[in-house]
């Protein structure tokens, strides 16, 4: 196979990707690579991916790396080796506890972002009195002739208008986010399997792709890009949730993610840092900017497991990092798509 070391999304053929994914299980947000909106750099002679962008003087990763566990440890310092001969700073996004010795190594800081929702699918059930509101909920939806589906691709022209049509009116006006949340490309849907929430009427009111992953042997399914109509039935999003849940327990999946809760149980401590404290203020009281706590409490009703997730940097203030973020996540896809280099292929062989 012939890659090189640092490649564009638009230039690597992401064929050769996806078999490091099936065979090593991914991260917690590999499938986001397809959205193309990322560069790609293959560590460890082609057997490990790292995604990453760059802002400012920032090359800014998502996730951990990804392939062969004996592999990590030596990619990260490659990474740090590449960032820096480019007079670049590197930090990673939304990484697990299990690595974090690997980043201190290197010298890394560190500050909790929040924490992955997770449901035990073996132990999902509706029953008791915990269950009964959103058991309530389900059956009226079922009573009134909405419908659930889980399609799965190739879709028509037909079905990706009406779910665009969907994804705009929950868009209203506001503008797609980016880099370490999905967004609305026919591209990126047509690769998932969709679940779909019909009306009565056979209109689709709601629906969310499926990722897919195999991690230390279980299953894991993620609910990852999640739109409805503007106007949609109260409870909508539940029966939604409630249906996918379901249905992944009967197709043999183990877990299922509902992703990120940020600043979810940051700063809970007397001897937290600064600004630790802070960002469980922002978490307390930052409803203006962005629904925190209610996202926080929403997804509590389903999830039973929550997985923290970390930020790693240096060298840099920590607002700075922070703003630089903010900054990268809310930049235009559009514009991103155009700052994306086009590398020449060295044929380099790997292997």
């Amino acid at each position: 196979m012939v890659v090189d070391k640092k490649l564009s999304c638009s230039d690597v053929d992401l064929e050769t990707i996806a078999p490091i994914l099936e065979e090593h299980g991914g991260n917690h947000v590999a499938h986001l690579i397809f959205l193309k909106d990322k560069r790609i750099y293959m560590a460890a002679n082609g057997q490990v991916i790292i995604s990453y962008q760059k802002i400012g003087n920032k090359f800014v990763v998502l996730g951990d790396p990804i392939g062969k566990k004996e592999y990590l440890a030596d990619a990260i310092k490659e990474f740090e080796v590449f960032s820096t001969s480019s007079g670049h700073i590197p930090i990673y996004y939304q990484i697990s506890a299990g690595l974090l010795s690997h980043y201190h190594e290197v010298g890394y800081r560190f500050f909790k972002l929040g924490e992955e929702a997770i449901v035990n699918l073996e132990d999902f059930t509706l029953e008791g009195k915990k269950g009964a509101r959103l058991r309530t909920r389900r059956n009226k939806f079922i009573k009134q002739g909405y419908q659930f589906n889980v399609l799965r691709p190739p879709y028509s022209e037909a079905l990706l208008d009406e779910l665009r049509h969907v994804s705009d009116s929950w868009l209203s006006n506001r503008k797609e986010k980016c880099f370490s949340v999905s967004f609305f490309s026919e591209q990126y849907v047509s690769r998932f399997p969709v679940s779909i929430l019909q009306n009565p009427e056979g209109e689709i009111i709601a629906f969310a792709t499926l990722a897919s992953d195999h991690t230390n042997g279980e299953q894991l399914l993620t609910i990852d890009l999640m739109r409805h109509i503007a106007d949609r039935p109260h409870g909508t999003m539940d029966m939604l949730f409630i249906s996918i849940l379901f249905w992944a327990k009967e197709n043999g999946y183990d877990r299922c993610s509902l992703g990120m809760a940020p600043l979810a149980n940051v700063g809970t401590y007397s001897s937290s840092f600064f600004h630790e404290k802070l960002a469980r203020l922002v978490f307390r009281y930052g409803d203006a900017f962005y629904k925190f706590r209610g996202l926080h409490e929403y997804k509590g009703k389903f999830a039973d497991e929550w997985e923290p997730k970390y930020l790693a940097y240096k060298k840099s203030p920590f607002m700075v990092v922070v703003t630089q973020l903010f900054l990268l996540i809310h930049r235009n896809k559009f514009k991103l798509d155009s700052e994306i280099p086009k590398f020449q292929m060295k044929n380099r062989k790997i292997g």
